[in-house]
């Protein structure tokens, strides 16, 4: 098995986590001091432990819910101006990272390839 997708899923989901506190509490807050967006990334933290430990279920469900952090990048990079606009290409882009790793590891990791690899 090559762990190359989930340490590709791994790295995206951590990045996009520190991303999402530091945007949101330091970098370019809504308001100054840090605002109550910054809870965008709890549910990030639900995932980290299985992706972290390769479970092909978790990497499953995390594909869909990466697609919530493109989805708000692709609009944060239309409507906002400034850092915000800026810092929401590195959210598409792990974002992007986290989906494409997650079903690659979801993919790779399928018990139907296990069977026919034995073949």
């Amino acid at each position: 098995m090559n762990p190359w997708f989930n340490r590709l899923a791994a790295v995206s989901l951590v990045g996009l986590l520190f991303l999402c506190l530091s945007w949101e509490l330091w970098i370019a807050p809504l308001r100054p001091g840090g605002s109550m967006l910054a809870l965008k990334a709890l549910p990030l933290l639900l995932p980290l432990f299985g992706i972290l430990r390769g479970k092909r279920y978790t990497h499953q469900w995390t594909s869909m819910l990466s697609l919530i952090y493109v989805a708000e990048g692709l609009v944060r990079a239309a409507s906002d101006q400034g850092a915000s606009q800026i810092l929401a290409m590195p959210e598409i882009i792990m974002a992007t990272g986290l989906f494409a790793g997650c079903l690659g590891h979801a993919r790779v990791t399928a018990p139907s390839r296990a069977v026919k690899a034995a073949d």
